[in-house]
Parts: C-alpha cells; sequence; structure tokens
C-alpha cells in the first residue's frame, strides 16, 4: 500500500513538474560580453564575462550549455543554475562549434585548425589545416567540415565509434569542390555546401562517400550565383526556402531542388526562420528594412503579417510550448514578443543590452 501511494505521489509530483516547466531564453548581449536570461518574460538575470559576443552561439545538450565566443572561447556553463563550469581558448578567432555525445568540435579561422575537446572542454586533438574551417557537422561516426581557403571538404572518422574517449583520424577529402567553401548543413546523409564564388552547391553523400556539383536555377533558368549561408534557409515538409543574396526575394524549391516560386519580400532577406508546426515562415531583412520581419504562410506561400520595430531586428526564434515569437531588436535594448496566433505584438521585454541571437533552453528529462 505505502509502495503505491508513494508511486503515485512520484507520478503527480512528475506531472506538476512537467506542467510548471518552462523555457529558458538565453539572449547575447553583443557589446557587454554576457548572455541576458528571460524566464516567465522577466528578465532574471545576465551572465557575464562571456567574452566577445560579437557572434555569439549558444547550443545546449542535455542538461549542458556552451557558447563560442568570437575571440576563440568555448565556454561550458550549467543552464539551469547559470554558472561557467569550464571554458577553453581554441584560437583567437572561431566561427562554429558542434556537440557530439562524448566531444565538442570547433571549427577555427585564425589558427587555422579544428580543435576535439571532450565535454568538459579539455583538448585532446588538434588538427592543423591550413585554412580558415567552417560548416563543422556531425553525422554517425563522421565530423565533416569545409576549409575555405583549399576549397577542400574534409571527413574525420572516430576510430572508437562513439565509445570512450573519441579517436577521429583524417578518413577522406574531397579536392576543387568549389571556390570558398562556406556554410554548411547536414539533410539525412548528405552533408550540403555553399560557396561565396561558384554558382552551385555542392553535396557529399557520407553513406557512399561520393561528391556531386548541384546548380540551384531561379525560374528563368539564371543560376543562384551565391549560396553562403545555409544556416538562414529553412526547410518544410514540402519545400526549402531560401533567403536570395542582393535581391527582393525568398526563393522557394522543391527538397530535391526543382523552382517552386519566388516571394517577393519588402526588403533584402537575411534570415528565414520555419515556426515549429512549418506554417509559417518569419522572414528579417538587412539595409532600410532591418527594423521589418514579415510573416510567410508555407501553404498559399504568400505574406499574411507584416511588423515593424524601432530598430535592426537582427534575431528570431519560435517558442516550441507557446504561441510565440521571439524578436531580438538590437538598438532599443528589447527582446519583442509576437502572439503567433492572433498575430499582435504582446510584450516587449526590456533591459536586455544590445539583443542579437536567441537561443532557448528547454530542460532536459
Amino acid at each position: 500500500m505505502l509502495n503505491k501511494l508513494l508511486l503515485s505521489t512520484t507520478l503527480a509530483l512528475s506531472f506538476y513538474v512537467h506542467l510548471q516547466a518552462s523555457e529558458k531564453i538565453f539572449v547575447v548581449e553583443r557589446e557587454s560580453q554576457s548572455l541576458a536570461v528571460i524566464e516567465k518574460n522577466i528578465p532574471r538575470s545576465h551572465m557575464k564575462h562571456m567574452h566577445n559576443m560579437n557572434h555569439g552561439v549558444v547550443k545546449f545538450d542535455g542538461k549542458d550549455g556552451y557558447v563560442i565566443s568570437r575571440d576563440g572561447y568555448v565556454i561550458k556553463f550549467d543552464p539551469e543554475q547559470e554558472k561557467i563550469l569550464n571554458e577553453y581558448k581554441t584560437s583567437n578567432s572561431a566561427i562554429g562549434f558542434v556537440i557530439g555525445k562524448n566531444y565538442v568540435a570547433v571549427a577555427n579561422y585564425d589558427d587555422k585548425s579544428v580543435d576535439i575537446l571532450d565535454r568538459d572542454l579539455k583538448p585532446l586533438k588538434k588538427f592543423v589545416t591550413g585554412s580558415k574551417n567552417v560548416g563543422i557537422k556531425i553525422y554517425k561516426d563522421y565530423l565533416v567540415f569545409s576549409q575555405m581557403d583549399n576549397d577542400k571538404i574534409t571527413v574525420l572518422k572516430d576510430k572508437n565509434h562513439g565509445k570512450g574517449k573519441p579517436d577521429f583520424v583524417v578518413y577522406k577529402e574531397f579536392e576543387d569542390v568549389g571556390v570558398m567553401p562556406f556554410d554548411a548543413m547536414i539533410k539525412d546523409n548528405n552533408f550540403i555546401t555553399g560557396f561565396f564564388q561558384s554558382p552551385f552547391f555542392g553535396v557529399v553523400d557520407l553513406d557512399t562517400m561520393k561528391y556531386k556539383k548541384i546548380n540551384i536555377l531561379l525560374g528563368d533558368r539564371k543560376p543562384v550565383l551565391k549560396v553562403p549561408h545555409f544556416g538562414f534557409w529553412s526547410i518544410s515538409d514540402g519545400n526549402v526556402f531560401i533567403p536570395a543574396v542582393g535581391d527582393n526575394k525568398v526563393l522557394v524549391y522543391t527538397p530535391d531542388f526543382k523552382f517552386v516560386k519566388n516571394i517577393e519580400t519588402e526588403g533584402l532577406p537575411v534570415f528565414t526562420s520555419l515556426s515549429p508546426d512549418k506554417k509559417y515562415l518569419a522572414v528579417t531583412f538587412s539595409g532600410k528594412k532591418f527594423p521589418v520581419i514579415q510573416i510567410i504562410d508555407t501553404k498559399t506561400l504568400k505574406i499574411i503579417k507584416r511588423f515593424e520595430f524601432d530598430g535592426k531586428v537582427l534575431h528570431v526564434r519560435w517558442s516550441k510550448e507557446k504561441p510565440k515569437l521571439y524578436i531580438s531588436v538590437n538598438d532599443t535594448n528589447k527582446v519583442a514578443v509576437i502572439n503567433t496566433k492572433g498575430w499582435w505584438l504582446s510584450h516587449e521585454i526590456f533591459t536586455i543590452k544590445k539583443p542579437s541571437g536567441i537561443f532557448i533552453y528547454e530542460g532536459a528529462e
């Protein structure tokens, strides 16, 4: 009887905690070497001493949080206690990182290398490439990245297959893939990389280790001449949405890159962000339209809403928990919150210093 009562109480408490759980939002404060922490629409604290946050990126894995700073620091922190646990400087300029089950890998610009660290940021191995390294991704036991200066894609393989301490070695390299590879993404078993100076993008099939080049053509059969930032793409169940480089359009393709439509936008699109239910796309802009975002219906491919703020919009993030879209408004030191059920400005969260990237910690089971 007592065991049943204890079990019932435990389940009830677990259910209550689940109901009470809410997203914790970490916002990069570009100029103050800090992260603002927002809970229940209140700016609760600021994590300081995060180094140069000009292009700071935050990632979570389980209950671990990691930050990469512009000046080459990787910082491990506890997102629940909001405490820095460790830090390690890989270079004078780092551009990207990934979190594996038993490692953290960092792609460096300045000292032209890729660093493998353990999850507590102890250095394990450094691969010197002689190039700025970009687009770092994980697939199974592989670590894949591009060498921007050498027009090369490198595949590392963990000889220990994810068990114990990782032991990465160079497994395969693809030469002359295109001019100045930059960003990349993993889609299924394909490593897809874009280039600054080639009219195509490259695909490595990581199961067969074969490479091919794919042209992206507009409706009038003209090639898209630059495909640098895959982080700004959005992929729904039926379409791929790409912000055009230097044109007032969002380009729409099928998943196998057959042209569908150009969606005319108000300004030069920078970032496309897909809602969790994949029904809507938020688009941000550069130049004169920096303060504007537009919302696209992904079924009709039409713009349905427009919002304009009193400063530059640098990032947006959809809540997975609630009908909310968070917007960092850099010039006026705030995060604006849009209710995505009725499409109205719900409220604004102030005292966020020069906000840019918005990252949501959802806790861990």
